[in-house]
């Protein structure tokens, strides 16, 4: 029996349910085991503030390490870019759309001072460069929770990430999908991560999971992330795709108020998606991210 240990929101369950249909298809008894994150027992702060590498990850890693799961499901942006020795990112699915949603009135359709909310400092970086005439706020809770928040008029649009609302079957929500060009993605939006120890019976099964271009497109996003050696307190983004064994990349890296935004990107083979996205998170550095990293971590 294999057991798959997952955070207990709606939208962790749905994903962590979604691989155990697909390990079972695949001939394996497999069982489910919530496990209650630091990233979910703080619901009051924005994540930024929190600033704790591993905030939705740190116990179900324990879990993995100590024997009492065998595999566990992230989504794939909550999982820092350096794991704890011992365990491994050993399978990614095929990716879900990777970009933002906007739910409530398009950006163009919201009048100056709209009230508009989001959990991601990312995106909220990069709304202040679009639109600096919004107000941008915070909003934290599962996605049932901020929608609720919106439906009750607290914020006259939200962002989210696309890919969420289409699973939990919320996309008619959607009132408009942004492009990466407009809003780039986070390391590894959309697509999950299957984590396990080294070796042994979890890493062996979930090898039948792993989509190998969604792989090299989040390797090489992660790669990016690495060479910045950026937390949850720098909005950075990062959007790569995978054709034909030819991945192209964009990478950017804004001040938190919206008023520096520095945009670079990248090709070449897949195989080489690591060294990509790190030579392309080195050219950032050089364009002018690392005075912004500067300036975020000097305060």
């Amino acid at each position: 029996m294999l057991v798959i240990a997952s955070r207990g929101s709606q939208l962790a369950l749905w994903q962590a349910s979604w691989v155990e249909r697909l390990m079972t298809a695949a001939g394996h008894q497999c069982r489910l085991e919530i496990i209650k994150t630091t990233g979910d027992k703080i619901t009051d702060v924005p994540l930024a503030k929190v600033g704790t590498k591993g905030l939705f990850t740190k116990e179900i890693e324990e879990a993995l390490l100590d024997g009492r799961a065998d595999l566990a499901v992230h989504s794939l942006k909550d999982l820092p870019t350096e794991l704890p020795a011992g365990l491994v990112l050993a399978a990614v699915p095929e990716r879900e759309d990777p970009r933002d949603a906007v739910v409530g009135r398009r950006l163009a359709d919201l009048p100056p001072g709209a009230k508009v909310g989001t959990s991601s400092l990312r995106r909220a970086a990069q709304l202040r460069a679009l639109r600096p005439d919004l107000e941008v706020e915070s909003v934290r809770g599962n996605l049932d929770t901020r929608l609720r928040k919106l439906d009750e008029g607290q914020y006259d649009s939200i962002l989210l990430a696309a890919a969420g609302l289409k699973r939990l079957g919320w996309a008619e929500r959607i009132a408009e999908i942004l492009p990466s060009e407009v809003m780039c993605s986070a390391v590894g939006q959309g697509a999950l991560a299957v984590e396990t120890r080294e070796s042994g019976p979890g890493f062996e099964a979930c090898a039948v999971l792993d989509h190998g271009a969604t792989h090299a497109a989040v390797t090489a996003e992660r790669g990016v992330l690495g060479a910045l050696g950026g937390g949850c307190q720098v909005p950075i983004g990062a959007h790569a795709t995978v054709e034909d064994g030819w991945l192209r990349i964009t990478a950017m890296v804004a001040s938190p108020d919206g008023a520096e935004l520095v945009r670079a990107e990248a090709e070449g083979p897949a195989a080489g998606a690591d060294s990509i996205g790190r030579e392309l998170g080195a050219e950032l550095l050089r364009l002018g991210a690392r005075r912004i990293l500067d300036a975020v971590y000097s305060v």
